[in-house]
């Protein structure tokens, strides 16, 4: 079939063949037959099927299509009375053969595609994993998440079909049953639920009522104990998830002992950046806590966590910089997180260096923790006026209200810049990234 309207077509170019030539300057071109083509991408289908129109599309290409509300076919612009996707076969393997045929060409064959998962298989697995919840039959349900993880692996478009069926709430409130009957004798099917359950982000409310009971939160910290890497990443990144949606979350996670020892632990040692960054995030949501931060924020702070935030925002990238800047303005709220902020000659320095260095968020945060030192504590007031106006924090102050923050940004920048107005008399400014006559306190 030939179509019409066209879309330019790459060409394969044989670079061994143009050294064989003394290199001379010329192209060889493998033309791609029309009917190897999807009508909708432009581009050699992987994965053919046949619509009930009779147009053979790519099946990226026509579920994209149908996704976005079409109720059509693109070619014809037929209403379609189902939208059944017959893989074609006989197509697919001509392409396959095609592709072997031009493989002097630099053409790659296109593997033969797995069979995408239906919502019929889902809604099956879905009532086995929940009857064999009810039953704590460990081996059985372990089984079918381990058939979950393997057809998720296989395709996005297979993620997309669990998802929606009905498998988040369904695993979640295994994961809960499971819990509640022994963490070690179940631990193998808990790992490989977490597994699954972390690429189904973000979790639907029944998900999170399962997840967010006592017994799985106290769990999911029993594995970040756990040696296994993929395990406490696992877990934390499904706390990481909770807590981001709901704050009532927060509180029955303070709740648990040795929590805050582990997530500094992870701070202290890194093991890879997600688990970092999570642990972060999860400090950051404790510390926001009314009820709960209170306490944690000395803990923390005893713990060595003041300083080691300030080695991070120093060395680290954009998200963890920031995270971290939004757990360091936390500590800032309590007298032993400001005595330690005094006591460190990094401090006002490396926060004024972040203003409009990183991202607004980060900004943001550093005039707030800024705002909190040189406003609660008349002792050491004087001294950090004139600290932030030796590090030139005028000059970025007044930038950052010219090209614009929120309003309570603008509000403590302007107060700021309204206390230190009356020390820039007589005093030298010099650029916020000297710190060679500094002393690291790490």
């Amino acid at each position: 079939m030939v179509f019409g309207w066209r879309k330019k077509r790459p060409a394969f170019v044989n670079k061994s063949w143009k050294k064989q030539q003394g290199g001379e300057n010329f192209r060889i071109e493998v033309i791609i037959p029309n009917h190897f083509l999807c009508p909708i991408s432009l581009t050699l289908m992987k994965d053919p099927v046949t619509l009930s129109s009779g147009i053979t599309y790519d099946r990226e290409s026509i579920e994209t299509w149908f996704e976005a509300g079409n109720i059509t076919c693109p070619v014809t612009n037929q209403v379609l009375k189902s939208f059944d996707q017959i893989p074609n076969h006989s197509l697919r393997k001509m392409i396959q053969e095609w592709c072997v045929e031009n493989r002097g060409y630099g053409v790659e064959r296109i593997p033969t595609p797995r069979v995408p998962v239906s919502p019929y298989q889902v809604s099956e697995v879905t009532l086995n994993i929940a009857a064999s919840t009810k039953r704590l039959d460990q081996f059985g349900c372990l089984e079918l998440v381990r058939r979950i993880n393997e057809w998720g692996s296989q395709s996005e478009r297979n993620r997309r079909c669990l998802m929606g069926n009905g498998m988040k709430a369904v695993l979640a409130e295994a994961f809960h049953a499971f819990s509640a009957d022994s963490f070690e004798r179940n631990v193998i099917l808990l790992e490989e639920i977490l597994s699954a359950i972390s690429w189904m982000f973000p979790l639907d409310t029944e998900a999170q009522t399962h997840l967010a009971s006592k017994v799985s939160l106290e769990c999911m910290v029993w594995f970040l104990k756990a040696k296994d890497t993929s395990a406490k990443q696992n877990s934390i990144l499904t706390l990481k998830e909770l807590v981001s949606s709901n704050q009532q979350y927060v509180e029955s996670l303070a709740s648990i002992k040795g929590l805050s020892e582990l997530l500094f632990e992870f701070i202290e040692k890194p093991i890879c950046t997600p688990i970092t960054k999570a642990s972060l995030l999860l400090v950051f949501n404790l510390l926001s806590s009314d009820s709960s931060g209170e306490l944690i924020k000395p803990r923390l702070i005893n713990l060595g966590l003041f300083p080691l935030l300030l080695k991070l925002i120093v060395e680290s990238e954009k998200s963890t910089c920031e995270r971290a800047l939004g757990v360091l303005d936390r500590l800032c709220e309590c007298e032993e997180g400001r005595e330690e902020a005094y006591n460190n000659a990094l401090t006002i320095p490396v926060l004024v260096k972040k203003i409009l260095r990183v991202s607004g968020l980060a900004s943001a945060y550093s005039v707030s923790a800024i705002w909190k030192l040189s406003k609660l504590s008349t002792k050491h007031q004087e001294t950090v006026l004139v600290d932030i106006v030796q590090v030139g924090a005028f000059q970025k102050l007044v930038l950052l209200l010219q090209l614009g923050c929120g309003d309570e940004t603008k509000e403590k920048a302007t107060e700021i810049l309204k206390l230190i107005n009356p020390y820039r008399a007589g005093l030298e400014c010099i650029e916020s990234v000297d710190f060679k006559n500094l002393k690291r306190s790490f």
